[in-house]
């Protein structure tokens, strides 16, 4: 147990503790991370198994996190972390609408062994068939199973039912907050889309769940077998999203998270969403998998 200095205060003591776990924590995640990167194609991983060996909750990054750099230094990236499960999304290169360029993404991700498992954030801002189409085609294209949707309104969800019964891909409506004009929470979601066909369900972002003042466990368990996609993120005031840091540093209750994601048997991706530090986000992501690889982990 460390001594207290004379007169340290217990705020003190308590910054210090906190600063302490994260440097441990943190030069624990890059070892790990080397020793990944030094073997071949994300064979060893820091505590996680790779895409598809049938693990009940698995680990990606949403691409957004690396907005800043363009697909090739994403993927080095990814290859450091030993992730090999990606979240894609039309901001920068990284998977280009334009049916050509996205080919070219696709080949590289390929030959590095990077599997996309969803897209998105992908907008619907129109109720045509021809708009619709075209966002199902990209991610035909890509083989991805997924979408992540912003913005599509509750009178185009009949529409774009539609689309997910003839793609068979699944619809996952993305929730961002208080200031969402239509998707505050993914119970608003939920009503929405209930009754529909059974791919028409939600992306939650736990994040922007807590801020709009729903407890994101019970709507986990609400969602249930509609819920295809997860964005994780941490906070350290549920009233503001100016105050995200990495996972394990706020206030996010993340195992309880992976507790509620077992209890419904989910299945999907947990996508880590690292919004802030844009030009240099990759300590805070190595630092952020950690503590979530370490998470489960713990939970067996």
């Amino acid at each position: 147990m460390s001594k207290r200095r004379p007169c340290q205060s217990d705020d003190e003591t308590k910054i210090r503790s906190i600063f302490s776990r994260r440097d441990f924590v943190r030069s624990g995640a890059l070892v790990a991370a080397a020793l990944a990167a030094s073997k071949d194609a994300f064979a060893v991983g820091a505590g996680q198994p790779p895409a598809g060996d049938g693990s009940a909750i698995q680990l990606g990054v949403a691409s957004y996190t690396f907005r800043n750099f363009n697909r090739a230094q994403m993927i080095g990236f990814l290859k450091q972390l030993n992730v090999p499960a990606l979240n894609a999304k039309d901001t920068k290169d990284h998977l280009p609408m334009e049916p050509q360029a996205e080919a070219a993404a696709l080949a590289d991700y390929a030959a590095a062994g990077i599997k996309l498992h969803a897209a998105g954030t992908i907008y619907f801002p129109k109720d045509e068939d021809a708009d619709i189409r075209s966002k199902f085609e990209y991610c035909k294209r890509a083989g991805i199973g997924v979408i992540v949707a912003g913005d599509a309104a509750p009178e185009t969800l009949p529409r774009i039912e539609k689309f997910v019964k003839e793609y068979d891909i699944r619809f996952a409506l993305h929730n961002h907050g208080p200031e969402d004009k239509l998707w505050h929470s993914p119970l608003d979601v939920l009503k929405a889309v209930k009754g529909m066909d059974p791919r028409m369900g939600c992306c939650i972002d736990v994040g922007h769940t807590v801020r709009a003042g729903t407890d994101v466990i019970q709507a986990i368990h609400e969602v249930g077998a509609r819920l295809f996609n997860v964005h994780m993120k941490d906070l350290t005031n549920i009233q503001s999203k100016e105050s995200q840091v990495a996972m394990g540093e706020g206030i996010m209750p993340v195992k309880k998270i992976f507790e509620a994601l077992g209890a419904i048997k989910y299945k999907g991706f947990v996508d880590l969403e690292y919004e802030i530090h844009a030009d240099d986000p990759m300590p805070g992501v190595i630092e952020s998998l950690a503590y979530m690889r370490g998470a489960l982990a713990g939970m067996g």
